[in-house]
C-alpha cells in the first residue's frame, strides 16, 4: 500500500464527507493505493455515524472510536499502530489542510528519501494576535530548544516513512513535537514543505491559549527527556553535588572560623551563613534522592494503556 492517511478528529461531522471525497479524488487521480484512518477522539456529535457511513461506501475508509476524549497524541498513536502504507500522512479534519499537497509530500519521502516532512503554513488565515504571533514565539522556542530547524512544529499536515511511525512513541501531548521525537530516535533527515492553509469552513476551532501554555511545558518536558530521560541521575546528581558542596564549604568555613579564628564571636546559629549551609545541603540531598527515585522508576516502569478503543471499522 502506498499511503495511509491518519486523521484524528473531535466533533467534525460537517467536514468529514467533503474531506473524504477530496482525499479520494487526489488518491485516485494519482493512482495511489491508500487507506484513510479516521480516529474519533470521543466526539459528542455525529462524527462516528458519518465515518460508519463512509466506511460502508468505501472500503479504504477505516475508523477507530475512542471511549472518550483521550487527546490528539493518543489518537495519532492509535492511527500509527494501524497504518499499513509505505508513507503515512497526517492531517486535521477541519479542511484547513489541503489534500492536494499529498502527492508532493509522498514524493519527498519516497524519491528524496526524507524520514519526515513537516508542512509549513507560511500564509495563515488565523487571528494574528491570538494565534499567529504566539505560534511564532512557540516555534522559535522549539527550534532553539530542540535543534530541529522547522518553521511550523504544530502543522497537522506531515508525511512520514512507515519506519518512523512504528518506532516513535507519541504520548501525553507530544504530537506537537513528533519531529523532535523522530530526531531523538535517530531519524535525522527531516524536511519541510510550504503548504497551503485554508480558512476553517465548518465548526469551531479547538485552539485556545491554554494550548500554548501546555505546549511550552511539554517543550521543557521533551528537552529533559531527550537529554536525561535515560539517565536522570546525571542531572539530579550533578545538581545535588553542586548544592551539597556549597553547603559543606559554608559549614566548613563556619566551623574553622568559630573554633580557631573568632572563638569569642557570635554563635554559629546567629550567622546567616549557617542557614545558607543548612538549606543548600538539604537541597543537595533532595536532588540526590530525586535522581535515585528517577533511576528506580526508569528501571521498573511498565507500559500501560493510554486510551480505550470502543469500536473499529474495516481493520
Amino acid at each position: 500500500m502506498n499511503i495511509s492517511v491518519v486523521i484524528p478528529l473531535l466533533n467534525e461531522q460537517d467536514s468529514l464527507t467533503e474531506l473524504h471525497d477530496w482525499i479520494a479524488k487526489v488518491m485516485q487521480s494519482n493512482r495511489f493505493s491508500y487507506e484513510i484512518i479516521f480516529i474519533d477522539d470521543g466526539s459528542t456529535d455525529d462524527s462516528w455515524s458519518t465515518i460508519m457511513s463512509l466506511s460502508q461506501k468505501d472500503d479504504s475508509v477505516k475508523g477507530i472510536k475512542f471511549l472518550k476524549n483521550f487527546g490528539k497524541s493518543q489518537a495519532l498513536h492509535a492511527g500509527f499502530a494501524k497504518a499499513e502504507g509505505d508513507v503515512v500522512i497526517t492531517m486535521d479534519a477541519d479542511l484547513q489542510d489541503n489534500p492536494e499537497e499529498i502527492p508532493e509530500l509522498y514524493n519527498m519521502i519516497v524519491v528524496d528519501k526524507y524520514d519526515l516532512v513537516s508542512g509549513w503554513k507560511k500564509k495563515r488565515y488565523d487571528s494574528v494576535i491570538a494565534k499567529n504571533l504566539p505560534s511564532k514565539l512557540f516555534n522559535w522556542a522549539a527550534r532553539r530548544t530542540s535543534g530541529v530547524k522547522l518553521n511550523d512544529f504544530n502543522c497537522g499536515l506531515k508525511a512520514y516513512s512507515n519506519n518512523v511511525v512504528k518506532n516513535i512513541d507519541v504520548n501525553g501531548e507530544m504530537h506537537r513535537y513528533i519531529p523532535v521525537l523522530a530526531k531523538n530516535a535517530g531519524f535525522t533527515k527531516i524536511g519541510e514543505k510550504v503548504v497551503q492553509h485554508q480558512a476553517r469552513k465548518y465548526g469551531e476551532t479547538k485552539f485556545g491559549m491554554d494550548r500554548f501554555v501546555n505546549g511550552f511545558l511539554d517543550l521543557i518536558t521533551i528537552w529533559f527527556l531527550s537529554r536525561f530521560g535515560k539517565r536522570p541521575m546525571h542531572l539530579f546528581g550533578a545538581l545535588g553535588v553542586i548544592m551539597f558542596a556549597i553547603g559543606f564549604l559554608f559549614a566548613l568555613y563556619l566551623g574553622i572560623d568559630k573554633l580557631f579564628l573568632n572563638t569569642t564571636g557570635r554563635l554559629i546559629t546567629e550567622r546567616p551563613q549557617f542557614y545558607i549551609a543548612l538549606t543548600t545541603m538539604i537541597l543537595g540531598s533532595q536532588f540526590f534522592i530525586a535522581g535515585f527515585l528517577g533511576e528506580l522508576i526508569l528501571r521498573s516502569k511498565r507500559d500501560s494503556s493510554r486510551y480505550l478503543i470502543k469500536q473499529e471499522l474495516n481493520f
